[in-house]
């Protein structure tokens, strides 16, 4: 048996547990992913009349459990997406079945009635299966109708930044099959003005990003004007060249594939631009405003306006707002960082500076909001070859300064207690020095 036919007998046996209910409560985090997962659970169980609460959770912690616990009964059943892989100790403290619907690596034994997972069938969840991918494998084994659900768990997985590879190379496969999503060639990003949209768009982060006069100047170099969505083939293929030219200088190889190639069209969702769509949703989760985000995957038109200038209006903000924490990255001997309060985004913050600006060590964006510090930590996919886990290097550093974290291999985060920042980077420094000197003995 494949390790994809393994894993959609896992969804099978989720989607066979799930139909014995008549109340699920769902939980999910509040990314793109996490969005778009919540998004095709609540479409799913619509169409199967299974009644259900949705909540969105920034992280899975004991307060929502405790949340959970005060509204559920025990013949009821909690589906966690996008989390709860990491944290068996805090599923088994919930008071009625639980199932996961995850992508992170998972820890211990799961106290969970069924768990769907590509990591318990050999398959990487950090690069072949999001969260939204793993809910839709389980939406289409509850109803085949289901699979106009997969430009969704697409766009989840692109907000990932995942490859087409395996599971979601299946997904993709069968979206093309049924029309559900469609190509375009060109640059990687929204649709609209082109100044507007290459000034204020953090992918891909330029030279020019930020400067909307530098803009400007280069595209009157190029001798192009106008909507993006609008240009012509050679019109595109010009602009492709030039910004690959930026981007050659700097950014790391998979930045300039992640920008320049197939656009993904969402044929069957309100806004068929996947980067527009993934902005919204990234917006949405950020501003904690999760019923527009919702509204959208749930194909409410009424939003539609409202949903795109908010997103327009937050992008200019959080580029202008990269850009300026940028001039204050500092660099470890193992790793860039930087220490910083109330910046918009630390995952936008983490993702740019390792893919356009330091691709040859990890980044970590320490962030004081809310009262604690909040970290994100990015490494590329050739680092990751190299030995680099940031799951592991941050779920030690974090718990050996009072705080928790966890993640992906190539992409984690962490919550630590204020005044904790140096040691907890010196500590980090260290394990991703160990890490990545492995490799280079073992060769």
């Amino acid at each position: 048996m494949s390790e994809l036919e393994k894993l959609i007998n896992l969804a099978k046996n989720a989607a066979e547990k799930i139909r014995k209910y008549r109340f699920v409560r769902v939980v999910s985090h509040n990314d793109a992913d996490g969005l778009t997962s919540a998004g095709i659970m609540a479409q799913a169980l619509l169409r199967a009349d299974i009644c259900f609460q949705l909540s969105i959770a920034g992280r899975l912690d004991e307060a929502v459990i405790e949340d959970i616990n005060r509204s559920i009964s025990r013949d009821e059943l909690v589906i966690f997406c996008d989390m709860g892989s990491g944290q068996p100790e805090l599923i088994g403290k919930v008071a009625a079945d639980v199932i996961v619907l995850d992508h992170h690596q998972p820890v211990g034994q799961s106290p969970a009635k069924a768990v769907v997972n590509a990591h318990l069938v050999g398959i990487d969840g950090a690069t072949d299966l999001s969260a939204s991918g793993t809910c839709y494998l389980v939406a289409r084994e509850l109803a085949a109708d289901n699979v106009d659900l997969a430009g969704l768990a697409l766009a989840g997985a692109i907000g990932d930044k995942q490859l087409f590879h395996t599971a979601n190379a299946f997904i993709l496969e069968e979206a093309l099959k049924t029309g559900v999503v469609s190509i375009r060639k060109g640059l990687k990003v929204g649709d609209g003005d082109l100044i507007d949209v290459l000034a204020y768009s953090t992918e891909p982060f330029l030279d020019i990003t930020g400067y909307p006069e530098k803009v400007t100047e280069f595209l009157n170099q190029l001798r192009l004007s106008g909507k993006i969505e609008n240009l012509s083939e050679e019109e595109v293929s010009r602009l492709a060249n030039a910004v690959a030219l930026k981007l050659v200088r700097q950014a790391s190889p998979e930045a300039i594939e992640a920008v320049i190639g197939e656009v993904l069209l969402l044929n069957r969702e309100l806004v068929r631009n996947v980067y527009d769509f993934i902005s919204i949703l990234n917006t949405c989760g950020k501003q904690k405003i999760y019923g527009l985000a919702i509204s959208l995957c749930l194909k409410d038109q009424e939003i539609v306006s409202e949903a795109l200038s908010f997103k327009s209006e937050y992008e200019k903000k959080l580029t202008l707002n990269v850009r300026e924490n940028v001039e204050k990255i500092r660099k470890g001997e193992n790793l860039w960082y930087v220490i910083t309060a109330d910046a918009l985004s630390t995952g936008n913050l983490a993702s740019t500076v390792v893919r356009y600006l330091h691709p040859e060590l990890p980044f970590v964006c320490i962030n004081e909001s809310e009262g604690i510090l909040k970290v994100s930590a990015r490494g590329t996919r050739e680092l990751v070859s190299k030995g680099l886990d940031l799951a592991f290097a941050l779920r030690e550093a974090a718990s050996s300064v009072g705080g928790r974290g966890g993640g992906h291999n190539v992409a984690s985060g962490a919550t630590i207690p204020l005044g904790s920042a140096e040691e907890f980077l010196s500590i980090a420094d260290r394990i991703i020095g160990d890490q990545l000197k492995k490799t280079k003995t073992k060769n």
